[in-house]
């Protein structure tokens, strides 16, 4: 029997899942780099899972609202600003994932904009897929633990188009949609 932590940012990104030939603990991590990592940390420790899945939400550019992208390549947009001080600001988790046999059919293929700050200007935003507040750090720790990591993030806004109102009201679609989207997928 495989382990999975789902680790989620908001209460109302909480969703309930189950998958063939697996345990399910959930770790609440608050928002931010800070918290998540502190959190994960302490879940990774406690529950020592096979797999992480970090569930949430996003806003984009390029992909409308209710579009759902799998992420394994993650940005820090923090450290990416600064780049005299030559901090890796790129991670990749594709390889980890794919290589432990977890979600092998998955379509893989996103990019997530991690930052301490809600994006809500076209001038803060670059061309990657998704962005938002946790799973760089995430994917970072599982990095540092060796745990194979994959970040599953529902579009609920678009960036320059009131991006908090809108991810308000979308947070009930975003449960039902990610609750779908998982309806039909196994991760081993």
């Amino acid at each position: 029997m495989k382990k999975v932590l789902i680790s989620y940012a908001v209460e109302r990104e909480k969703i309930a899942l189950s998958f063939k030939d697996c345990t399910i603990d959930y770790v609440y991590t608050g928002v931010g780099k800070v918290a998540s990592s502190i959190a994960l940390m302490d879940a990774i420790d406690r529950y020592q899972p096979d797999l992480v899945l970090n569930i949430g939400t996003a806003g984009a550019l390029r992909h409308a609202i209710g579009t759902i992208k799998v992420c394994t390549h993650f940005i820090d947009r923090d450290f990416q600003k600064e780049p005299a001080l030559e901090l890796n600001f790129e991670l990749d988790s594709k390889d980890l994932l794919l290589s432990s046999g977890f979600c092998n059919t998955w379509d893989v293929d996103g990019i997530c904009n991690t930052g301490d700050s809600f994006v809500t200007s076209l001038s803060d935003a670059t061309h990657d897929d998704v962005f938002e507040m946790e799973a760089f750090a995430e994917a970072s720790v599982c990095a540092f633990k060796k745990r194979p990591f994959v970040a599953i993030k529902y579009v609920t806004d678009i960036i320059g188009q009131n991006s908090l109102k809108l991810w308000e009201d979308k947070l009930a679609d975003a449960r039902t949609e990610l609750t779908t989207f998982f309806a039909d997928k196994e991760v081993l």
